[in-house]
């Protein structure tokens, strides 16, 4: 039996750089269409990048979204960095079981599947088709007080999203999409975002759900000494069980478990970024599978895009999570592989370009 170190090293091993000639196909193509070169914006650069996953060109126009949300608990809650309770989060799963979060209606907007990975929920639940039992402990501890987790269990939840992008693969979705679930969980995030980026706490720490001013103030402490408490070598695994939570590494784990499967993810917002942090400092090449779906109001989210190098495709003020902003962002990313297949071309149309 594969021990999650050993699925881990293999997962990295399997990453390969995007296709050059794919891209460069693709780069040409774009220059042929009946549009002036650049016109469609990022949407070229996003079919450009397809072209470089998929390694032809045009590329195959992605049609079966699956949404992983990733959910946890956080012993940092205790702490009062947010005023929601704990109880939300199981909660919140029970909702996307049923169907009724905005998730699961921007889901069926845009023809995805949802699926919900428990891997560190504080409560028992129940497994079925649309929930995925992979807890790894009933939350972490208070990252507050020392480690959120051990090394062992946060390769184990790495483990588990590699799992669980190779089970979406291997039933036909062809583009992953991030989402999220835990109450508490922007303090963790900040903590990744801080420690990865070496950004000052005060800079990348939010207000979460909505939190007042000396809330703020007390996240912020808290979030710059437990990042203070990390040794400036220390390795991306250690951060993570350090300061992270269960569902960041089990969406590290998926990030890297999709470009091994030369799969396109789109990230949802900061709880995304800062786990694509992880995933980035494990593998680089990973993140250029990933796209960027949209920028949270999350501040830390704008450290964490520019750290990877990604556009956010929309920008709607949106701060909820649950993979709701990738979601959104699905048709544009499908559209623009539409565009470099379905398009015609200059010499195609008859229709004379500038260099004639």
């Amino acid at each position: 039996m594969t021990s999650p170190r050993e699925q881990i090293e293999s997962t990295l091993a399997a990453i390969a750089p995007l296709s050059q000639t794919a891209m460069r196909q693709a780069r040409e193509r774009q220059a042929q269409l009946t549009k002036p070169a650049g016109a469609l914006g990022a949407l070229e650069e996003v079919s450009i990048q397809l072209a470089g996953i998929s390694g032809s060109c045009p590329p195959p126009a992605p049609e079966r979204p699956a949404v992983a949300v990733f959910a946890g608990d956080h012993g940092v809650l205790v702490q009062g960095v947010s005023p929601w309770p704990q109880e939300v989060t199981v909660g919140m799963v029970e909702n996307f079981r049923a169907g009724g979060a905005a998730v699961n209606v921007l889901a069926r907007a845009c023809g995805a599947v949802v699926r919900v990975i428990d891997v560190g929920v504080a409560s028992e639940v129940a497994g079925d088709d649309v929930v995925l039992v992979r807890n790894v402990r009933r939350g972490t501890a208070d990252l507050s007080q020392g480690p959120a987790m051990s090394r062992a269990e946060a390769e184990r939840a790495l483990a588990a999203g590699i799992s669980v992008a190779n089970e979406l693969a291997d039933a036909g979705h062809d583009v992953l999409l991030t989402g999220d679930m835990g109450i508490g969980n922007t303090t963790p995030s900040a903590c990744l975002l801080a420690a990865l980026t070496g950004t000052p706490a005060e800079v990348v720490t939010g207000r979460g759900v909505g939190i007042d001013d000396d809330t703020l103030a007390l996240k912020t402490r808290i979030v710059a000494d437990a990042v203070a408490r990390l040794a400036p070598d220390a390795e991306p695994i250690d951060v993570l069980s350090e300061v992270g939570g269960l569902e960041h590494a089990g969406l590290a784990g998926f990030i890297l478990g999709a470009a091994a499967r030369r799969l396109p993810v789109i990230l949802d917002g900061v709880i995304a970024g800062s786990a694509a942090l992880v995933a980035q400092a494990l593998s680089p090449e990973a993140i250029h599978y990933c796209m960027a779906g949209h920028r949270s109001v999350e501040p830390g989210h704008r450290t964490a895009l520019e750290r990877l190098g990604l556009r956010p495709l929309v920008d709607l003020d949106l701060r909820l999570g649950e993979g709701s902003g990738a979601a959104l962002a699905f048709p544009l990313v499908r559209s623009a592989a539409l565009i470099l297949d379905e398009m015609a071309t200059f010499d195609s149309a008859g229709v004379a370009n500038k260099d004639d």
